[in-house]
């Protein structure tokens, strides 16, 4: 166990940054989001409990190419003369070149137990056969410094899925407590990272790190949704929920915006574009929603015709379709970010209490 004064902090991020990137919550335009680190960088944004997204982007950014396609036309003065006498006027070639995986290692710093939850997810679908190769060479390549919650916010509510905000799963956990933050290296990953940047350290013991777990937990548990019950839910509960009337109840107000699913840390679904540049093709892929009218459109049209139907198709994949394929996983981790942003207030705590209030005999 090691620990570093705040103050110095932007020493220790020069110095990782000097090796691999770096990326971090910074302050852009008023708010918090992850981003690379740069000499003079705002990086208060370190003790900033919730960004507005999560560090998902380091791992499935939000756009890529996967590759390109490029044609070159020969004519016919410049043909080879057996070309010219078989009366090939012209010569058009297609070369396919794979966009490179990332291949540097690189760090995460601060990312909160929630969203490190969230990438356990992501691993489920994205290194499940057939194996994504463009995620997997981040994943490999990714290192996680996750910094436990000092002051949950009231929209939190991870510990209903397991998950403890004072004590991160990651290849090195921080806490902050007074003045200085504590390190603790926990898979060869993280102490390979802090052999690099050892002597910015001090040696510290784990009892300041007790006492501040300890006053996390008493935070949590004054959190109005901590105590929200999944009863009803998981694994197996598809022919109960899907049918059920309280859905035509709930989804009215859902304006289909999409803002849920781009907040959220444990979304996957995307798109898969191609445009025409000067030379040939693109392809590129970028996060879509399910929440959209024009989601998985085909020229047969689409499965999913009302905003009712999306609308039950997200919190039914999040809350029962997930779990039925991973052994019980939920793909939601409490993080609340679509209790703070979804314009409508139909986030899934509302969801969830909804059908408990119908489990109850209560109005929904």
């Amino acid at each position: 166990m090691y620990k570093i004064a705040i103050k110095d902090l932007d020493t220790l991020f020069s110095k990782i940054a000097a090796e691999q990137e770096l990326i971090l919550p910074l302050k852009k335009a008023g708010q918090y989001n992850f981003g690379v680190y740069e000499e003079g960088a705002d990086t208060e944004g370190i003790l900033v409990n919730k960004t507005v997204k999560s560090a998902k982007d380091a791992f499935f950014p939000q756009f890529e190419t996967l590759y390109n396609v490029r044609k070159t036309i020969t004519p016919a003065d410049e043909l080879a003369n057996g070309e010219e006498a078989s009366g090939t006027k012209i010569r058009t070639k297609l070369e396919v070149s794979m966009e490179d995986l990332k291949d540097k290692d690189f760090v995460v710093f601060g990312m909160r137990a929630c969203d490190v939850k969230a990438v356990d997810v992501l691993d489920k679908v994205f290194l499940s056969d057939p194996v994504d190769n463009y995620y997997k060479a981040r994943r490999d390549h990714g290192i996680i410094v996750a910094l436990a919650c000092h002051e949950p916010e009231e929209s939190c509510f991870c510990t209903v899925f397991g998950i403890d905000p004072a004590d991160p799963k990651a290849d090195v956990a921080t806490w902050v407590v007074g003045e200085d933050l504590y390190w603790k290296p926990l898979t060869d990953k993280g102490t390979a990272l802090t052999e690099g940047v050892k002597d910015l350290f001090a040696d510290a013991d784990e009892q300041a790190i007790e006492e501040e777990k300890a006053n996390i937990k008493a935070i949590m548990d004054k959190l109005p949704n901590t105590k929200l019950s999944l009863e009803g839910w998981g694994a197996g509960k598809t022919d109960e929920k899907f049918g059920s009337d309280v859905w035509a109840k709930l989804y009215n107000p859902c304006l289909g915006c999409g803002t849920c699913t781009f907040v959220c840390p444990t979304c996957q679904c995307y798109d898969i574009k191609d445009y025409t540049t000067k030379d040939g093709i693109e392809r590129y892929r970028c996060w879509d929603s399910c929440m959209y009218s024009d989601f998985t459109l085909m020229a047969g049209g689409q499965n999913r015709t009302t905003q009712l139907q999306r609308f039950r198709q997200r919190f039914m994949h999040k809350l029962v379709y997930f779990p039925d394929r991973y052994d019980g996983m939920y793909s939601c981790v409490g993080c609340g970010r679509c209790v703070d942003k979804c314009p409508q207030s139909l986030n899934i705590v509302k969801v969830i209490k909804a059908f408990g209030k119908e489990n109850k005999g209560g109005a929904v």
